[in-house]
């Protein structure tokens, strides 16, 4: 097949700008991963993959490739292909889009992946309110405002703590371009348009309310303050930009607070609470009410699955049985809460060690920190703060697991990785 290099990069691009953005729902962003596939195949002889190419590509495929080296220690040989198949996408994004690393256009990619995240979760909030104004009503007049995050992620057909990894994601990404609009003094009309949009982003993490991500947008809001203003201003511009940047995210927070009193109980009282329980929750009356989503129920999950992966060292039980063996463990040691709900690790170190003995977390390790080391080494806010993010989240939940983990980190991994290539090519030519 013939394609003129201009009309291959032009699609090329769109294929990018279409996964990220339709990453929190799952068939179609599967569907379109597929597109991408089978038109890259179309120009295989495209493909150019350096060494460096080469290693990056092997890293972000490594908890594939941990799945296959383990795969004889599942017990069952459908679940465990079941299990590989979530994790086959870490092979063809690397390969594909490190393979043509010089067509990605970052900053663009970025632009239109945060804008049309934007809109389109807008869009499934104004839905939200139509098809469930039972739910607005509620959550207006302070009633059950605990379930209104899980209710609205669950419209849109995602787990809220992921739905809101990739929500902060984008807002960090929008609080970048409002710096970047005032830095490139670019007219009101469009500086108006990006604190909209970061205003907008930063509401919905707020509306999902899921502690980690409010806590990853404001570290991340930091280190974009820290790259793209402290290192580039004066002392006085530096203050202004600060201030500004305090009054946005003070001034939402505030308000949604105000009207919100359930967030100052979930982020004191209820976080916190019974921490003298760990691994006795059944000791609690009705724990469903009181405990459901506090600390002490990830650190009873953590103990659970600390002390099994211990008894099945160092090979771990299988990428197919982790969460079975798990749940049994729960009902031996007579941890029936945690056995109703069939609670998974809720720690992706912990997870990958019960799954695959000692190798596992250390595979975790490199195939986040190599994320850390490119944002480190490319001096970028943005990836520092994706690596923060995704570092964060699978110290209290289990990403690697699902599509909208595995998918979305494995993407802008990728996607990182061609910019630092880009920037590795421009400095030998130099």
């Amino acid at each position: 097949m013939n394609i003129s290099e201009k009309n291959f990069n032009k699609i090329f691009n769109i294929f990018l700008i279409l996964i990220a953005s339709t990453m929190i729902f799952r068939k179609p962003c599967t569907w379109i991963i597929i597109g991408f596939v089978l038109f890259n195949l179309c120009f295989i002889k495209k493909i150019k993959l350096s060494r460096l190419a080469v290693l990056l590509g092997l890293v972000i495929a490594s908890p594939l490739l941990l799945e296959i080296l383990f795969f004889w220690n599942n017990d069952s040989l459908r679940e465990g292909l079941k299990s590989l198949e979530k994790s086959i996408s870490l092979l063809f994004l690397p390969l594909f889009i490190l393979g043509n690393y010089q067509r990605v256009q970052f900053n663009k990619l970025l632009q239109y992946y945060s804008y049309a995240t934007t809109v389109i979760v807008l869009f499934f909030f104004i839905r939200f309110i139509v098809v469930y104004p039972g739910l607005m009503n509620k959550y207006l007049n302070g009633i059950d405002l605990w379930e209104m995050g899980y209710s609205f992620s669950n419209s849109v057909g995602i787990h809220a703590p992921a739905l809101n990894m990739h929500l902060a994601f984008v807002a960090i990404i929008n609080m970048y371009f409002v710096v970047y609009s005032f830095r490139k003094k670019e007219n009101l009309g469009y500086q108006f348009l990006r604190i909209l949009l970061f205003a907008l982003s930063f509401f919905y993490v707020l509306f999902v309310n899921t502690r980690m991500a409010l806590f990853n947008v404001i570290v991340g809001t930091i280190i974009i303050f820290f790259y793209e203003v402290i290192r580039n201003y004066d002392f006085k511009k530096v203050v202004l930009s600060l201030s500004f940047g305090v009054v946005i995210l003070g001034g939402i927070l505030f308000l949604f607070v105000k009207n919100n009193p359930y967030m100052q109980e979930k982020y004191s009282t209820v976080t916190f609470a019974y921490m003298d329980k760990v691994g006795k929750l059944d000791e609690i009356e009705n724990p469903e009410a009181k405990v459901f989503n506090s600390f002490v129920t990830r650190v009873s999950i953590w103990k659970s699955a600390w002390e099994l992966s211990l008894d099945h060292l160092p090979f771990g039980v299988g990428a197919s049985d982790g969460k079975p063996e798990l749940f049994k463990y729960y009902k031996q040691t007579n941890q029936h809460f945690l056995a109703k709900y069939e609670f998974p690790t809720h720690n992706q170190f912990l997870d990958f060690l019960l799954k695959f003995g000692v190798l596992g977390p250390l595979i975790v390790f490199l195939y986040i920190f190599t994320i850390g080391y490119l944002g480190y080494d490319l001096k970028n806010g943005i990836v520092i703060s994706f690596f923060f993010l995704f570092f964060t989240s699978n110290l209290t939940d289990d990403f690697l697991l699902r599509f909208d983990g595995i998918a979305f980190s494995g993407f802008w991994f990728s996607v990182f990785g061609s910019f630092w290539l880009q920037v590795k090519a421009t400095t030998c030519k130099e």
